[in-house]
């Protein structure tokens, strides 16, 4: 390889330190990539305007995507699987209302106005829409303390109608605006714990109607529960026990044999309604003194617009009620979208999810709904029984409309004890204690979150076991910002890779480099941490009696960096001059490259201490050692040359001079 050519390889691993974006263009970049990271409309901005309207219509509206595509093969399987899902909404409905404290109907309305507005905007083919246990639960929990449902059940109601309209805005707003990304905050961990948590004290009050009994606690903690259930114990009656078990236990058995014979899935969607009808038929016919659902009058959805109540008395109830049930419901809805897209190999948009699931509380709030999701029973029954798309939701509604038409008022005899079995029989697949104690083995901190939200749920309260769960998250998050991880490096054997000396035994120190990794942003809340301790790997270092003449910082891993993060550096270069330290960079960012150089570090340590990679570094320091080496040895044989010339030159004057008295002492005598 000749001169030029050498030159040129070398000019190619350059860092490039070009001048910094201008602000506006970087701050437009930025933005881009927090709330548009997918870029929605990159697939079809070269194409006309035409076909670019279209897209975006299809974009902001789903439904126009695939309704053209579609045939009869599709609505076959769409039927089949909206029939069924629908026989499972009807108890679901009645039974989740009953745990919300409101009239049963209001469960039947909000199965059918939510999923004809999701099937328009949503992209999931698997979600199917309906209410879910925990956020039923939270509603009495919340707003409970402000107006207990017995006591003004009209006022109550209003006041949920409310907090559904709360949490659909703040829903629809995640996703208009793309702040999706806040969802993130509710850990796997989290929602595990508070649905285990939420799970055992839901099927822990539904004794009350197994054992018919009349008056309850208003407490949703164990203690508070166990005590209502044991005090009574003499109020207890036999037949709705013997009624419940018996329906609790053939519904554990469809489960279990759906477990045997996935075939059969059909067995535990159908087994519900039949639970209901069975339950219904006994009561009607036998006249057995059984709590029943009670009236449930013919006709669809009225409007409740005129209902939602801003009284300042009770906003922040329905304020809190809204954002808590919102995130969850959003949190779950999504989670399990997307779940079952990855099952069938295609994708789902958060952000529309979030829009369409915002959307269809708002639009809920003012028929007379209350707050809707996907729950996972139901998903899971419309996926087994083989839906395409999103007109499973649409014949659901259907479904729920004809039944609201014509037969709604024969599920009056319901009892509840029917409801509180199909209660029990659902929370009991949610309590996830294998999943939990999996934890215990993988991430001993994230079983801590989910135990301490079980254990905060189940003794004290939900929003407490909830705020405790989300409050340890965070501050785990704020650890790992504050304390980032910094590794020391080593090479790899024969090979140009430097990986953790820690994890990889094998690798080997450099001779007088000190390398290490920095895993994080370097912002304010690290900054001070991050010198301390590359400042001790230093002293830990000279201490073992390896000598550090060369620091290098792998900066791969810091995607930014403020101007507490430079001033660090320019104090830890101060820091580690004074113990003959030089310090070098290699593989920093763009943002971090940017303001470096703005800040004129790069000038100050120079920028041939900037590199492409660590074996760059490692390769110019290794150069520079020989070439100091050489110099070094050059200058002591120069010095030895010239002193041995030096002793030459002296010997001859002293001859010289010898000779020259001698002379004079000859001459002399000779005169």
């Amino acid at each position: 390889m000749g001169m030029g050519e050498e030159e040129e390889e070398q000019q190619k691993h350059e860092v490039n330190f070009g001048a910094p974006r201008k602000f506006a263009k970087s701050f437009k970049s930025d933005l881009k990539e927090t709330f548009l990271p997918d870029d929605p409309f990159r697939s079809f901005k070269n194409e006309s305007k035409i076909v670019q309207a279209k897209k975006t219509l299809q974009y902001f509206f789903p439904i126009f995507e695939w309704l053209p595509r579609y045939n009869l093969k599709l609505f076959w399987a769409d039927l089949l699987a909206g029939i069924t899902i629908a026989s499972l909404a009807i108890p679901q409905g009645i039974s989740y209302a009953k745990l919300a404290q409101i009239p049963p109907i209001i469960g039947l309305y909000s199965s059918f106005v939510p999923p004809l507005i999701y099937a328009v905007f949503g992209s999931s083919k698997d979600l199917a829409i309906g209410t879910i246990a925990s956020c039923s639960l939270l509603f009495p929990a919340i707003i409970g303390r402000v107006v207990p449902p017995t006591n003004d059940p009209s006022l109550y109601l209003h006041l949920v109608y409310t907090a559904t309209f709360f949490a659909g805005v703040l829903q629809a707003g995640l996703g208009i605006f793309r702040l999706g990304f806040l969802v993130d905050f509710l850990s796997h961990s989290t929602i595990l714990g508070f649905m285990t948590g939420t799970a055992i004290i839901i099927a822990l009050q539904q004794f009350k109607a197994m054992f018919g009994l009349t008056k309850f606690t208003t407490h949703t903690d164990v203690v508070s529960v166990l005590h209502a259930i044991f005090g009574q114990f003499h109020q207890w009656q036999w037949r709705p026990a013997v009624m419940g078990f018996v329906f609790l236990a053939f519904l554990i058995f469809t489960r279990h044999l759906k477990k045997k014979n996935p075939k059969l899935f059909w067995v535990p969607a159908i087994s519900p309604m039949v639970v209901v009808v069975v339950g219904a038929l006994f009561v009607y016919f036998t006249k057995a003194n059984f709590q029943t659902v009670g009236d449930l009058k013919k006709g669809l959805n009225p409007i409740s617009i005129h209902y939602l109540n801003f009284n300042s008395k009770y906003l922040s109830s329905t304020a809190q009620a809204g954002m808590i049930t919102g995130i969850l419901s959003l949190a779950e809805g999504i989670a399990i979208g997307r779940s079952f897209a990855t099952m069938r190999n295609y994708q789902t948009d958060g952000n529309k999810e979030m829009t369409a699931i915002g959307l269809m509380n708002i639009v809920g709030s003012f028929t007379s709904c209350y707050l809707a999701t996907g729950p996972f029973s139901k998903t899971a029954v419309n996926n087994s029984a083989g839906c395409k798309t999103a007109m499973s939701n649409v014949v659901m509604a259907l479904c729920m409309m004809l039944t609201l038409l014509f037969i709604a008022p024969l599920f009056s005899y319901t009892p509840l004890v029917a409801l509180s079995a199909l209660i029990i029989s659902a929370m009991l697949g949610l309590i996830a204690y294998e999943e939990i104690y999996h934890l215990l083995h993988v991430d001993k901190f994230d079983f801590i979150i989910a135990v301490s939200a079980v254990l905060g749920i189940t003794f004290v309260s939900m929003d407490v076991g909830l705020g405790i769960s989300v409050g340890l998250s965070i501050l785990r998050a704020l650890l790992y910002v504050a304390r980032p991880s910094i590794c020391k490096l080593g090479n790899i054997p024969n090979t140009k890779f430097y990986r953790d000396m820690h994890q990889y035994p094998c690798a080997t120190r450099v001779k007088d480099v000190l390398i290490l990794q920095l895993g994080s942003p370097l912002y304010f809340s690290n900054s001070s941490y991050i010198r301390e301790r590359i400042f001790r790997w230093i002293e830990e270092e000279q201490s073992n009696q390896h000598e550090v003449h060369y620091l290098v910082l792998d900066m791969g891993g810091s995607t930014n960096i403020d101007t507490s993060g430079i001033e660090m550096f320019t104090e830890l270069k101060k820091m580690v001059e004074k113990r003959g330290v030089k310090i070098m960079l290699a593989n920093p960012r763009l943002e971090v490259t940017e303001k470096l150089i703005l800040s004129g570090f790069i000038d100050d340590i120079g920028k041939k201490s900037v590199f492409l990679s660590i074996d760059d570094a490692v390769a110019a320091i290794k150069f520079k050692l020989i070439e100091d080496f050489n110099s070094k040895h050059y200058s002591k044989r120069v010095v030895s040359n010239a002193a041995d010339k030096d002793l030459s030159d002296a010997q001859v004057v002293n001859m010289e001079e010898g000779n020259g008295s001698s002379e004079n002492k000859n001459g002399g005598d000779f005169q």
